[in-house]
């Protein structure tokens, strides 16, 4: 696992790129050289009364010039991401990660993939698919409407299938829908986003005996496994707490999903 590192960071640029969701470029020597597809970091707001950070999902990693992208949707007034969203090139924030552990990129090797991704899900799968060597890399995205935000980066990266809710771009429904209807197979699956969408997904693997690693979205507080406020119901018991759970901040928030209940 990284080493996780807190660092004043440096906005490099910040855009809406959708319906509440931005894209932002932050300078970060030291996390982005550590930072692994899967994996998060925790922002700080400058609202004293806040003194929890937000975590945000890995978009992508700009190794050579000490960048990460960060794609996020706003969550309302007062969470932190409002915050975020007004910021501009130029303004710093303190950022703690490289956090949580990443993807298995090397069991994709030689093998037929899917990379999954639903809602704000949607984002983490891109590095992953960048830095993916495989036999056959097959992206399949959902998103609710037309807003089908990084489309032109994962048509870049791989063979894109697209799901929307309202049926405006793509296949009607979600992800398995797209599956389905496109008549695509894998051997091996990685997957981020909503707890339905995974839950499904995770039942599909395991009904087919197809390795499949997922992502789980939860509410974190420390971001660090300290305060077991994000736990999920795991098969075995967890060495930290003796029961059966799993720190998805700290012992996620990527599982492989024979792991984990869900």
């Amino acid at each position: 696992m990284s080493e996780k590192k807190r660092e004043i960071c440096t906005i490099v640029s910040q855009e809406s790129i959708g319906a509440g969701i931005y894209s932002m470029w932050i300078q970060t020597d030291k996390i982005a050289a550590d930072a692994k597809p899967g994996q998060f970091v925790s922002l700080y707001t400058n609202d004293r009364s806040k003194i929890l950070p937000r975590p945000i999902s890995l978009c992508e990693i700009d190794r050579e010039n000490g960048r990460l992208h960060l794609v996020y949707r706003v969550t309302g007034e007062g969470t932190g991401t409002d915050e975020f969203s007004r910021l501009k090139a130029g303004d710093t924030i303190p950022v703690l990660g490289p956090l949580g552990n990443g993807f298995s990129v090397e069991k994709a090797e030689g093998k037929n993939v899917f990379l999954m991704g639903g809602g704000i899900g949607v984002p983490p799968i891109l590095e992953l698919a960048k830095q993916m060597k495989c036999e056959k890399k097959q992206i399949v995205a959902g998103y609710r409407d037309c807003h089908t935000f990084l489309r032109e980066e994962f048509e870049a990266a791989g063979t894109l299938y697209i799901a929307t809710e309202d049926g405006s771009v793509g296949t009607k429904g979600n992800v398995m829908d797209a599956i389905r209807e496109n008549g695509l197979n894998a051997d091996i699956i990685y997957a981020c986003g909503p707890t339905p969408m995974l839950r499904a997904i995770k039942n599909y693997a395991e009904e087919n005996g197809i390795e499949c690693y997922i992502s789980l979205e939860e509410r974190m507080a420390c971001g660090i496994g300290a305060c077991l406020a994000c736990v999920c119901k795991s098969k075995e018991k967890d060495a930290h707490s003796n029961v059966h759970n799993k720190r998805i901040c700290k012992d996620g928030p990527v599982f492989l999903s024979t792991e984990v209940e869900i």
